[in-house]
């Protein structure tokens, strides 16, 4: 399945799981504390239900469900790949340079799973390189520009990420915004003696901004690990390569 539709099937899953918990759960418990503080004549409880009953804070719910399913699912991803680090995949090969059409042949025949990797691609290229150079520097060369373009790949594929992690507060500031507008207009109720109104409104302004700012932590904490995750791969693709590729091929030609 094409990642991007993958990605807006995840979108749709989340709007429609945290608009089902608003429906049935929150917004009835919010009525149910409202008609009580109403009758008693009390201001409404500072609680989870009343933090997060906003239409900013369930749209800050949705993004932060959809960002924990991307950073999960790119970790996924990558840990099904981690194991071919310890794993020769020329090891059926004596000598790597002595035909580098047969390497290649090897290569493959892979499995399109294996074959489709960053690393395997990487091998292959600096391969080639060598083949048409018959130099074990060039061949080495090679190796730096693959995996330059490999962590544009892998920043590209954050973008989305992090553009959430910057839209979850900028939604709870704009939660901000309307709550100190509303509490502005409500102004001459407080001046007249009933603060109710007002102190209602300002609860929206910062519960919003209180909600977006404390998801918002814990998403910038998922992506820096899978920033972390990235950088630790491209190492072990140089590595595997110098190991297995590069110094093999500078023993058999010694």
């Amino acid at each position: 399945m094409n990642n991007n539709i993958r990605q807006l099937i995840g979108l749709v899953i989340t709007v429609i799981f945290v608009q089902a918990i608003y429906s049935l759960w929150i917004h009835p418990e919010v009525q149910i504390i409202e008609a009580i503080a109403l009758e008693t004549g009390a201001i409404l409880p500072r609680n989870f239900f009343v933090i997060v009953k906003d239409l900013e804070q369930q749209v800050c719910f949705i993004l932060f469900i959809w960002g924990i399913f991307l950073c999960i699912e790119k970790l996924i991803h990558s840990s099904a790949q981690a194991y071919l680090f310890d794993v020769d995949l020329l090891s059926d090969i004596e000598d790597p340079s002595s035909d580098i059409s047969d390497t290649l042949d090897h290569i493959d025949q892979l499995p399109s799973e294996i074959k489709s990797t960053p690393l395997v691609q990487i091998i292959s290229s600096s391969l080639r390189r060598y083949a048409i150079t018959g130099s074990i520097q060039n061949a080495s060369e090679a190796i730096t520009p693959a995996l330059d373009s490999m962590a544009i790949k892998n920043e590209a594929e954050l973008s989305i990420i992090k553009y959430i992690t910057w839209a979850i507060p900028s939604i709870g500031f704009l939660g901000t915004v309307r709550g100190i507008g509303q509490a502005m207009a409500q102004a001459e109720y407080a001046v007249a003696g009933d603060i109710g109104p007002m102190t209602s409104s300002l609860g929206v302004a910062f519960n919003s901004t209180f909600v977006a700012l404390m998801i918002s932590v814990v998403l910038m904490l998922l992506v820096s690990y899978l920033q972390r995750a990235h950088d630790n791969e491209l190492v072990k693709v140089q590595e595997y390569c110098e190991k297995y590729l590069i110094r093999r091929i500078s023993i058999s030609r010694s």
